[in-house]
């Protein structure tokens, strides 16, 4: 029994070795759980910020003048005066976001209570600013009519005091929100990108073979290699939290930290399986290359990280329980944003388990013909 577990610790200490002296996937590494986390976080394309927009001013008169002094930074840039036969134009050159036209005798109808219409034209390719501005827009449109028609800068307090209370975030910051997400998904990428890319490189550079031809078994070196990269990334995501997340973009951390890699320990045994089981399906390392887009990128888009799992059809719902990054995401979430214990997450944590015990299983068994195959 001493044996074979001898035989894993001396593989693994080779594969993280290895690692540790391939430079491209060491700089992989260090990139996505440094660089590619602060990016993320500070990438503010979600939300309005510095907006171009335009006022095609038919009226010219002391309302119109106001609507646009208001849209201020940082959502918006200064307001630009344009000519109404040059919207059509400029929205077709992308020049503007937003261009508000507004009609002649607007102040005048609006006195009068004639309701006029005003034109707000959105260039929807940059959909979420588009989304989110056209409230932006309408809001300060709405607010500058209602200080006009009272001629004062009070603005009179609704029927109803809609009261928002935000938790967890308090701000709404997206970056909170984006580096935790992007260290999920990075943990997802890199365990199946490492563990296939170790046993396509050792195919490749003739090792494999001479590994099968030493008294080793498949479960040995399968079992080593994802004991090394998960070891590798349980640090980098350990590092990345408390020096990138907590200590540079300082995000705070509601949970347990120990307590959420636990929970990347055990889900590792699935991602790294995962990589393990394309690796025996392909033959080079660009087919692989293929197939993990294939893999991956689902697995991140459906798991509820991107959006939640909610919003998904019935169906989608259904299969993705099936597939352990939902529950990673789910519990990853939950401890790390809302602050929950073991006794929140426990369900999580054992659904990882069993399916990461599950597909390491089904992985082993499909390397370990592959290793007979090559032998053979």
């Amino acid at each position: 029994m001493l044996r074979p577990l001898m035989n894993v610790f001396w593989l693994s200490l080779k594969e993280v070795r290895s690692l540790l002296s391939d430079w491209f996937m060491l700089g992989l590494v260090i990139f996505s759980f440094t660089f590619s986390i602060i990016s993320q976080a500070q990438n503010t394309a979600q939300e309005v910020n510095n907006a171009t927009i335009a006022i095609a001013d038919e009226d010219q008169s002391q309302l119109s003048r106001g609507i646009a002094q208001h849209f201020l930074a940082p959502y918006f840039k200064p307001a630009e005066q344009i000519s109404v036969h040059d919207i059509d134009q400029l929205l077709d050159r992308a020049r503007y976001t937003f261009i508000v036209d507004i009609p002649p005798h607007f102040e005048r109808d609006v006195q009068a209570g004639r309701r006029p219409t005003v034109q707000v034209n959105i260039d929807a390719t940059a959909a979420m600013q588009a989304g989110i501005g056209s409230g932006y827009v309408q809001q300060i449109i709405m607010a500058e009519i209602q200080r006009s028609l009272s001629r004062t800068d009070t603005v009179q307090p609704a029927a109803v005091t809609l009261t928002i209370h935000l938790a967890f975030n308090p701000n709404a910051a997206p970056g909170w929100f984006m580096s935790i997400i992007g260290i999920i998904n990075t943990i997802t990428m890199l365990s199946i990108l490492l563990c296939g890319a170790a046993v396509i490189r050792e195919r490749e550079h003739g090792t494999m073979d001479h590994l099968l031809t030493l008294p080793l078994s498949p479960v040995e070196i399968a079992s080593a290699k994802v004991l090394a990269n998960g070891f590798v990334i349980l640090v980098a995501t350990a590092l990345s939290l408390y020096l990138v997340v907590r200590g540079l973009l300082a995000v705070p951390i509601a949970g347990s930290i120990p307590l959420f890699l636990f929970g990347v320990a055990l889900y590792l045994f699935y991602a790294l399986a995962v990589g393990l089981f394309l690796a025996t399906l392909v033959q080079s390392m660009p087919q692989f290359g293929l197939l993990f887009i294939l893999v991956f990128l689902p697995m991140q888009m459906l798991s509820g990280g991107n959006t939640p799992l909610e919003s998904e059809p019935r169906v989608l719902q259904i299969v993705m329980q099936g597939v352990a990054s939902t529950h990673f995401v789910s519990f990853a979430e939950a401890i790390l944003f809302r602050g929950a214990g073991l006794a929140l997450v426990f369900r999580d944590f054992l659904a990882v388990a069993g399916l990461g015990a599950l597909f390491f299983v089904l992985s082993v068994v499909r390397f370990r013909r592959s290793a007979a195959a090559t032998a053979g």
